[in-house]
């Protein structure tokens, strides 16, 4: 398995539009992340987990050339937004694409992309196949995922085990039976946003005390604000096995 992180930031990406921090000002590829999304591939077989604004570009910087999958882990902007280019895979692929999604981002996803669910369908749509999935175990492209539920604020979000590697992202709080699910990971990914408290997202130091609470012994961090500070300076920060995540960060496992 190869996983490869598209993008690592958080809504608003960084740099941030019209920011002059030093982050978003700063020259360091590392400190420029793109919505966070990652591509997973497992025996030539190519699954993304969501699909934001930045889609198009991850697809192309990526070189990505065939996918069998996206697995949705919210309705949020930064997660779905990119959908509608799922086009050129319809196209190349003269078939519609699986997407993986709970019954309520399904609902969501209908209503955002309504055109691609209309009866009457205009030429060029995206073609969408959308599997309902909950939170018991199911079959990606024949790979067995487990999902995870997390709790964004009020908001439940999935996240997804493949054989030792747990994704997971726009988390604040995890119950201690799904913890159960990550433990035996080999590597975990997690959000961790900022410094200072944030009402639907892990913290800087919440994010550290998750991640050593559940043995995983490889652990990178994703979904990370300008606010949270330089690449370089905050990896200086970091535990033992626990490291920032970047664009184009590529882990085999």
């Amino acid at each position: 398995m190869k996983v490869t992180f598209l993008g690592t930031g958080t809504s608003q990406g960084v740099p941030v539009i019209a920011c002059e921090c030093e982050v978003c000002m700063s020259p360091d590829p590392h400190n420029k992340r793109l919505r966070v999304s990652v591509l997973v591939e497992v025996d030539g077989k190519n699954i993304v987990i969501d699909s934001g604004p930045d889609f198009r570009y991850q697809m192309l910087r990526q070189g990505v050339k065939h996918l069998e999958g996206i697995m949705i882990t919210h309705e949020h902007k930064d997660h779905i937004a990119g959908l509608d280019d799922i086009r050129a895979f319809n196209y190349k692929q003269q078939s519609a694409l699986d997407v993986y999604a709970t019954e309520r981002v399904q609902r969501m996803l209908r209503n955002e992309f309504h055109y691609a669910f209309a009866e009457s369908k205009y030429p060029g749509i995206p073609l969408i196949n959308l599997v309902e999935i909950s939170n018991e175990p199911f079959t990606v492209a024949g790979i067995r995922v487990i999902p995870i539920e997390v709790m964004h604020h009020k908001l439940p979000v999935s996240g997804f085990r493949f054989g030792d590697f747990t994704y997971i992202t726009d988390a604040k709080t995890v119950s201690e039976s799904e913890r159960e699910k990550i433990k035996g990971s080999q590597v975990l990914v997690v959000n961790a946003l900022q410094h200072d408290f944030h009402i639907s997202h892990f913290t800087f130091r919440e994010a550290i005390e998750f991640a050593q609470s559940t043995g995983v012994p490889s652990v990178y961090f994703t979904h990370i604000s300008h606010k949270l500070g330089k690449h370089d300076e905050v990896s200086a920060m970091l535990p033992a096995g626990i490291r920032l995540a970047y664009d184009g960060l590529q882990i085999d496992l």
